[in-house]
């Protein structure tokens, strides 16, 4: 049952949360964090032929942070690069049932920490 302002999904995803935890020696990681609320994600990839075959995540924040954060990695585990660095903020705000405007900023931050994280293995790889 939801409980306030979110959804049951929001509610699920915080309490079971999805590939939390972290990837000893990624292959891309990043870390992002919201000054105005405190929040922080950071993203674990791993990567084989150019698509992600793993991924975690640890966010210290509320519940709609560390919701969008295991959504996020639920929609781009088994993706390609490209097809990971379609995942938006609005679709994951989407997917977990609506966020209350109040909370859109925790999305955001999942979808930056997600394209900081490709960044840093394409950098990595390019070396």
């Amino acid at each position: 049952m939801a409980q306030g302002p979110y959804s049951d999904i929001v509610v699920d995803h915080f309490e079971n949360p999805r590939n939390m935890g972290e990837i000893e020696a990624a292959d891309g990681e990043a870390e992002v964090g919201n000054p105005t609320c405190g929040d922080v994600t950071k993203i674990f990839l791993k990567i084989e032929d150019g698509r992600i075959i793993d991924v975690k995540f640890k966010t210290f924040g509320c519940a709609a942070a560390i919701a969008s954060a295991s959504m996020t990695t639920e929609l781009i585990k088994g993706k390609t690069l490209d097809e990971a660095l379609k995942v938006t903020n609005e679709l994951v705000a989407k997917e977990l049932g609506g966020l209350p405007a109040a909370k859109v900023h925790c999305s955001v931050m999942a979808e930056e920490a997600l394209q900081a994280a490709i960044k840093d293995y394409k950098k990595k790889s390019a070396g």
